[in-house]
């Protein structure tokens, strides 16, 4: 049984397909072939045939008489005249002489110059005299119609041999068509065809015995080649077994033939890539949420336990519990900021780009922040231009402004400015954050943008008010999906500056972002 499972499980698998398709496709073609010769060759085998025996017709009006012997003979005989002396003449005419009849109109064959019937013992034996009334009804047919008419037959002997013959009337030697009732003539000449037949068996044997041949080695040689093209295949589906959570890293060498097969393994790849991706994604969301969640959960527990066991009076139980609900709400805008990150990073929050004015934005979101940053004792103040016409989300640039405005006010001390200025070009639009805070040391710039990460030591405000650790992971989203680049400097001691290049609306780098083609980042 497992022998019977193997041999069905090769019968259905595309290299045994391949093979078994063009090996039927190479048979049918090779016997199409091969017929196609044969039918070529016998066409070209009956013309020399025919030319033969025309050639032989031919010499035969030449040597041919058909007269009386002598006065007094009343018969008219089939008189040869050639050179005896010239062999070339001799042999043509021992040649038309093999195979051939001379009989009169009534269909009675006439004797010949050497006393003897005008009748070959090859024209007997192989082709048989013709019927007397078969020969008087081609005289009269040629009588009839006052022309000239050509007879072909093919007959085989008792050993299955073929004979072609021609046969004609002929008149004697004074050609006159209503002289006397004896003056025309049948005339019939053949030749053997086993020569020709010979070459054509030869021919039909060398097919059949090369053909054979021929298709067990290119099957052979089509069951290596689908073998060695599709190894790629196997590769791929080898791959694809061996790929876990574990190991998204793994990845299929391209052959560099530039073919469909290594199409295939780029498309792979490339789908290997996104699943990465998105498991590295589902790893670090469960990171973060255990690892965020973790302190308020055990705060809030730790609270509630003190009040269970300690507590005495009612303020006491009210204290515990407003701390407790301080610490949910905590924990809810973690769950709220993950999941919207989440989300805005695997696609399933799509952009609204609308065309708007970003200094109006700008501005609006200035007028916002003017109380939080007086009571920061810090000036807020604004570098814009008249207008600046751009193709954005307007939510989520908000937001992008609001998180950088928010880190620059915690992290500025008293006495600081943060400033904001826009700049537009002919690529691109800069939008330009920047404060006169503490700074971020050159170690921590790498990892700004990961989540929940702070810098340590650094920010005017207590450590409960500096936040969750994920503005700037939804400012780098903001800027990737609206096709920007974020670069950002920064000195310990004097400030930190962000800059967001926008694509402008119409220029090539928002053709390109539009088109999913990807654009050179800064």
């Amino acid at each position: 049984m497992p022998r019977k499972r193997d041999l069905r499980r090769l019968s259905r698998g595309l290299r045994f397909r391949l093979t078994a398709s063009y090996a039927l496709f190479f048979t049918l073609l090779l016997i199409g072939v091969a017929l196609l010769f044969r039918e070529r060759l016998d066409s070209t085998l009956r013309t020399v045939e025919t030319d033969a025996l025309n050639d032989q017709w031919a010499a035969m009006k030449g040597y041919l008489r058909i007269e009386k012997k002598h006065e007094i003979d009343p018969d008219e005989r089939a008189m040869w005249y050639y050179d005896k002396e010239d062999q070339d003449e001799t042999q043509s005419v021992y040649d038309i002489k093999s195979i051939y009849l001379v009989a009169n109109a009534a269909g009675k064959v006439i004797l010949d110059n050497d006393d003897q019937p005008a009748v070959s013992q090859g024209y007997k034996e192989n082709v048989g005299i013709d019927p007397p009334a078969r020969i008087q009804q081609h005289v009269n047919e040629v009588l009839a119609c006052k022309c000239s008419r050509t007879w072909w037959s093919t007959t085989w002997n008792s050993d299955g041999e073929r004979f072609l013959t021609r046969a004609g009337i002929v008149w004697d030697e004074n050609h006159q068509l209503a002289e006397a009732a004896g003056l025309p003539y049948y005339v019939a000449l053949g030749i053997p065809l086993s020569p020709y037949g010979k070459i054509l068996r030869g021919f039909s044997w060398i097919f059949i015995l090369v053909i054979p041949g021929s298709l067990i080695l290119g099957t052979a040689f089509g069951w290596f080649m689908s073998g060695r093209a599709l190894t790629p295949v196997r590769d791929v589906a080898e791959a694809a077994q061996r790929i876990s959570g574990s190991n998204l890293s793994l990845r299929i060498p391209t052959r560099q033939a530039g073919d469909e097969l290594d199409y295939l393994i780029l498309t792979f790849n490339r789908m290997i890539e996104r699943l990465e991706a998105s498991f590295q994604q589902m790893k670090q969301f469960s990171t973060d949420v255990s690892h965020e969640l973790r302190t308020p959960i055990t705060a809030i527990r730790g609270q509630l336990e003190v009040a269970l066991f300690t507590a005495q009076s009612t303020e006491q139980y009210r204290e515990a519990m407003f701390n407790a609900l301080q610490d949910i709400d905590r924990l809810s805008q973690i769950v709220r900021a993950l999941l919207l990150l989440s989300q805005a990073e695997s696609g399933q929050l799509v952009l609204q780009k609308s065309r708007l004015d970003l200094c109006d934005v700008a501005r609006d979101l200035v007028d916002q922040f003017q109380i939080p940053a007086e009571e920061a004792g810090l000036r807020l103040r604004a570098d814009l231009p008249a207008e600046c016409p751009a193709e954005v989300d307007r939510v989520q640039i908000e937001r992008m402004i609001t998180n950088l405005f928010s880190n620059a006010i915690k992290f500025t001390p008293r006495g600081g400015e943060v400033r904001m200025s826009i700049e537009r070009g002919a690529e691109r639009i800069d939008l330009v954050v920047e404060d006169t805070g503490s700074g971020i040391a050159t170690e921590h710039l790498p990892h700004i943008f990961d989540r929940f990460y702070r810098v340590p030591g650094s920010g005017s405000a207590p450590a409960p008010e500096q936040g969750l650790g994920l503005g700037l992971s939804f400012v780098a989203w903001i800027a990737k999906a609206h096709g920007a680049t974020i670069d950002v400097q920064s000195t310990p001691g004097k400030g930190t500056r962000f800059t967001i290049s926008l694509p402008t609306p119409g220029s090539e780098s928002a053709r390109m972002e539009l088109s999913g083609q990807p654009v050179a980042r800064a």
